[in-house]
């Protein structure tokens, strides 16, 4: 049977389609039923054969082992980082767990005059803590025997009965599975009961002595409001025999929900208001635990600023926040050769020249002996340069140094946002505005900074006293801190006064005079007669001021003059916005105006011009774009098929042509670039132009 092509006549309409009939294999006869194909058993695969997951950097030169090691130490800081995320989020819903929790195993109907107990917990836009919380009070009840929690969404409530059918389903398939619910409608005794009886649901009850059952309706405001007042009325005709609490996620205002529902259906209902708080000190948390407290990898200054422009522009869960930050660390491991220097431990077998060849490409390392030959060591950049051990071995030695420099400024970023919220700064920042200017390089020489070392000066010794746990670890080990604590300690012993001491920077001591100077009064400021604890104190917060301020000099280093830092701080913005703030048009047009881009294109000419080699659509829309606002439908289908017939010749098939130029015409309709003109009945209209 020749191959058929059926063209749909007539002007162009977007419900038109394109139908082309392929017949099967000609190798059989007709009548004849196609041979069986023998079963052939796969192999079993052999232990540590596994195909790694990260492809062979280095023009494919990387060894397979070194790719390996990379996606073990991303696999290792990336799950280090996830329980530290999960640590937050169980801390931020703790409270509101414990308080529903509370509520669910001591509401009843009989508390509440014959009532439904009904929680009803806002959650604003932050939908994403209530399935938190729902998940983990469900992990409660079933762990403890006590019962669980029935999730509902809208699209689960067309009706009543349906409703009422995954209301029962999802109970039992709680805690018994999918196989459980199967077996417990085929074994139960008596008549068979029909999938929306809650004689189902009681009979389940009973059987596990189930105490405290949650009905949460997650987006209560999109259900059918005939559908809730019936299932309000037919729930609490079985609350004798069926304990079931009522949860409502609200995401705009109780009042508003209880306003869309009858009076009769409010009545029946009587419990609690919880709210949940919202996310974005959670997200601020996030990102200070990932950054601050140790870990092997770090976040750049750029791609700080695009993800906290992103929680600025919309609102953004943690868990979006999260998997936002683990595609950057996944990046940086997948496309980064260097990031195996950050494994924990580096085997003695792994090939070390083409690492080595490209650690020596690294601008940062370039950097680094360039200095060194300023400073004489020009033995050492020799070494570097010709001895491929030695620079291993060094280059793990900085990228270790590196790592500890990061540690360390945010360790200082963490401080100087206390001292921030102790001194009562009225420049204050947030933790991440604070790491996107260390980050920078910014905060060194900046006023804030000075602002922040001059209030230190006027505190007094009881604040000074409660802030000195708090200073970074490497001021507190450091002998000159040491002996200022010593120094301090023995002042505060011998001060019997109950008052706190004071320094003379403290406007307490101030003492202010007057002066006549042509007939105006001029206030001045002077230093009092200090007592000599308040002049040991004040040399004290002096001796802390210039230990402070060299730290920080030393410390709040730009991260980006760190030798190797390509290794341990990524700063790529692309990834993140194109995978998380997508251009679909852009990449849209692109695609159809320069397919091989995207599209594997062996041959050595160039793929630049109208080809038929290209995809059908391609071809159309780049005759789309020579044309005007209206096209004449048999012009364009002229030119593209002259496109196939100017390289085919006589072996161009016009039917087949004529199926390729209709599908086209239909994939552009779809994507909205091309619609029926009602002016021209021969003639399509443009509804898109390219860069719009």
């Amino acid at each position: 049977m020749e191959t058929g092509v059926v063209v749909p006549s007539g002007s162009l309409s977007t419900n038109q389609g394109v139908y082309i009939y392929r017949p099967a294999d000609a190798g059989n006869p007709p009548g004849e039923r196609p041979s069986k194909r023998r079963k052939v058993a796969q192999e079993p695969k052999e232990p540590g054969n596994d195909h790694c997951v990260f492809v062979p950097l280095l023009n494919g030169d990387e060894p397979e082992e070194s790719a390996q090691l990379r996606y073990q130490t991303y696999e290792q800081s990336w799950s280090t980082q996830e329980a530290k995320i999960q640590e937050i989020l169980d801390d931020v819903d703790a409270e509101v767990l414990e308080n529903v929790s509370s509520f669910v195993k001591t509401a009843s109907p009989e508390i509440y005059g014959g009532c439904i107990p009904a929680a009803l917990l806002t959650v604003g836009s932050n939908v994403s803590s209530l399935a938190r919380l729902l998940s983990r009070l469900n992990d409660q009840l079933t762990s403890t025997g006590e019962g669980g929690v029935i999730v509902l969404e809208s699209g689960d409530a067309p009706n009543l009965k349906t409703t009422l059918k995954n209301i029962i389903r999802a109970a039992i398939i709680n805690t018994e599975g999918n196989d459980g619910y199967q077996s417990f409608l085929a074994d139960r005794e008596g008549p068979r009961l029909l999938g929306y009886d809650l004689d189902l649901l009681g009979e389940y009850v009973t059987q596990k002595g189930i105490k405290h059952l949650v009905l949460a309706f997650r987006d209560s405001e999109a259900f059918d409001p005939g559908i809730l007042t019936d299932l309000f009325f037919l729930l609490s005709s079985w609350h004798d025999r069926i304990p079931l609490t009522l949860l409502f996620g609200i995401s705009t205002s109780v009042e508003l929900f209880e306003a869309r529902l009858p009076r009769s259906s409010i009545a029946l209902l009587k419990g609690r208001f919880f709210e949940l708080h919202e996310a974005s000190n959670c997200v601020d948390h996030i990102y200070e635990r990932i950054q601050a407290e140790g870990g092997k990898l770090w976040l750049g200054r750029s791609l700080t600023g695009v993800l906290f422009e992103k929680s600025s522009d919309y609102f953004q869960t943690p868990e979006s926040f999260c998997q936002t930050v683990k595609y950057a660390y996944m990046s940086h491991f997948f496309a980064n050769s260097l990031s195996v220097l950050l494994a924990d431990e580096m085997p003695a077998a792994i090939q070390q020249d083409k690492l080595c060849e490209a650690i020596r490409n690294v601008p940062s390392f370039r950097t680094y002996c360039e200095t060194l030959v300023e400073d004489g060591h020009t033995r050492q950049v020799r070494d570097l340069l010709e001895d491929d051990k030695y620079l291993f071995a060094q280059a793990i030695k900085l990228v270790k140094a590196g790592q500890q420099a990061m540690h360390d400024v945010f360790q200082t970023v963490k401080f100087i946002s206390l001292l921030l919220k102790d001194l009562n700064i009225s420049k204050k920042a947030s933790i991440s505005e604070l790491s996107i200017r260390a980050l920078s390089g910014e905060i060194q020489d900046s006023p804030l900074l000075e602002d922040t070392l001059a209030a230190l000066k006027r505190l007094d010794s009881f604040k000074f006293d409660a802030l000195i746990p708090h200073f970074p670890d490497s001021v507190i080990n450091s002998p000159g801190f040491q002996s200022i604590r010593n120094d301090f300690t023995a002042l505060v012993q011998a001060h019997k006064d109950p008052e706190p001491l004071r320094s003379e920077y403290d406007g307490l001591n101030a003492v202010i005079g007057t002066t006549i100077v042509q007939q105006r009064v001029k206030l001045n400021k002077g230093k009092p007669n200090l007592p000599e604890e308040y002049v040991e104190y004040t040399n004290i917060m002096d001796r802390t001021h210039a230990l402070l301020a060299s730290y920080f000099k030393t410390t709040l280093r730009k991260p980006q003059d760190l030798p190797l830092h390509e290794a341990f701080l990524f700063d790529a913005r692309n990834p993140i916005k194109e995978v998380f703030a997508p251009r679909p048009r852009f990449a849209i047009e692109r695609a159809l105006s320069n397919p091989f881009d995207y599209l594997m294109y062996t041959s050595e000419t160039a793929g630049g011009k109208v080809s038929s080699k290209q995809p059908a659509t391609s071809i159309l829309y780049q005759l789309y774009l020579e044309s005007g606002a209206l096209v004449n439908i048999h012009d364009l289908w002229q030119a593209f098929y002259a496109v196939f017939e100017s390289e085919e010749g006589e072996k161009c098939d016009e039917r087949m042509t004529m199926a390729l130029f209709y599908r086209a015409m239909s994939e552009l309709g779809a994507l909205g670039m091309l619609k029926h003109s009602r002016k021209k009945m021969d003639h399509a209209a443009k509804s898109a132009w390219m860069g719009l």
